[in-house]
């Protein structure tokens, strides 16, 4: 029985979709719910996996092309078997008799990768298929013997690869050609990640202002507790769950910083949804942690890291990405000491933290070394004034240089 594959209903804000890549060929066979092909929106990479077990019987639609809600991509011939690969010639007895062991002992381990293959996960696939490589080569340490990113890594640097995704004579182009060039088309992600940015800047009056922390009580108390925090709620306490406590907080009380502009009204919000940015292979895409303000600590930590892991493996959904009310953004995790941060539209705020750095600063008269950290946040100057954008910020300073503020919600 023939079975069709179509593109899946595409959220209501997506018209439609490029098709990235086929991991299945004519005549391959499929499982049930095993990925077939990844569909890249402007925000996120869908998965359409095999409504049925059989085999590939066509492809109607070739990798590049956009395509919409319902479209037929693919027939599949339900409990149909693949066929038979041609068995391999048989070898020499001589060289049976010599190495029968060695032979039995890979055949498995070569046959498991194989089949592994077929579920990567979506960053795993791109970085296979941007460095041209054959995944039945790299040795592979996750579960079921399936293939991770850090198995790719690895086996890109034990070959020699850099870090910019290539190897030294593939970027060079070698010693005869040290000056080519390669033009490659932007994804549809980084697309629009670049749309929304010009927008941001021609439509909205950004100004940025500073102000810096003392982060000797937050990181006292993560010593403190670190050990029994993550015995209790099995995540590691980490700085992102006080800077979003101490924002919700520092929201609650200029509300303005919360709303956004649309015509000539200010939609106010009576909720705290927070988008926290998270780099991926793709581009930057910021997640939105729903009510925030509701969350204990353990509760943030551990959302934060299930949404930057869908993020880092494509599995993000629309849903996801939308209706935050203010963004953060970690620029300190790559080493940035100072940076203006562009609003998330329409959003009129964004808080970016930096490096921790320990510096001497002046305290009660005297010169210690504190572990300092620079803050910035760039907002919409159309409806927050300096005054309300300067308060703000030293909200979040006074709770995370006193952290018992945001248990006493001060």
């Amino acid at each position: 029985m023939s079975i069709e594959v179509k593109v899946p209903q595409l959220p209501e804000s997506v018209a439609d979709a490029t098709l990235v890549t086929w991991h299945k060929k004519p005549g391959d066979a499929v499982s049930r719910d095993e990925n077939l092909v990844d569909l890249e929106t402007d925000k996120v990479v869908l998965e359409v996996p095999a409504p049925v077990s059989g085999v590939l019987e066509k492809i109607l639609i070739e990798d590049g092309v956009t395509v919409t809600s319902g479209q037929l991509l693919a027939i599949i011939a339900e409990g149909a078997k693949a066929a038979a690969a041609p068995a391999a010639e048989a070898a020499p007895a001589k060289l049976e008799e010599a190495a029968p062991a060695a032979v039995a002992a890979t055949a498995p381990a070569v046959t498991a990768t194989q089949e592994s293959s077929g579920k990567l996960s979506p960053s795993v696939r791109r970085l296979i298929d941007e460095h041209n490589l054959e995944s039945v080569t790299i040795k592979a340490s996750g579960p079921d013997g399936r293939l991770t990113k850090g198995d790719v890594l690895a086996h890109l640097e034990s070959t020699g690869a850099t870090d910019d995704g290539g190897d030294i004579e593939e970027l060079t182009g070698g010693l005869a050609d040290s000056r080519s060039e390669k033009r490659v088309p932007m994804t549809r992600m980084r697309a629009r990640i670049a749309e929304r940015l010009v927008e941001a800047q021609l439509t909205a009056a950004m100004l940025t202002t500073f102000n810096e922390v003392d982060l000797t009580e937050v990181m006292a108390l993560r010593a403190r507790y670190k050990e029994a925090f993550e015995k209790r709620h099995g995540v590691r306490l980490g700085f992102m769950s006080f800077f979003v406590k101490a924002c919700t907080e520092a929201l609650r009380k200029f509300p303005v910083v919360n709303a956004y502009v649309e015509n000539n009204e200010i939609v106010y919000h009576n909720y705290y949804d927070i988008g926290v940015a998270v780099s991926t292979e793709r581009g930057l895409v910021v997640p939105v942690l729903r009510d925030a303000d509701q969350m204990g600590f353990a509760e943030i930590e551990k959302n934060i890291g299930v949404m930057a892991g869908r993020a880092r493996d494509g599995k993000l959904s629309i849903e996801d990405l939308t209706g935050g009310t203010f963004s953060l953004t970690n620029g300190g995790v790559f080493g940035s000491l100072m940076s203006t941060p562009i609003l998330n539209p329409p959003q009129s705020a964004i808080l970016g933290m930096h490096k921790i750095q320990e510096r001497p600063m002046v305290v009660d008269g005297e010169i210690k070394i504190r572990p300092m950290m620079y803050l910035a946040m760039t907002y919409d100057h159309r409806i927050i004034d300096g005054r309300e954008s300067v308060q703000f910020l030293v909200a979040v300073k006074e709770a995370l240089e006193d952290p018992s503020r945001l248990l006493l919600e001060l």
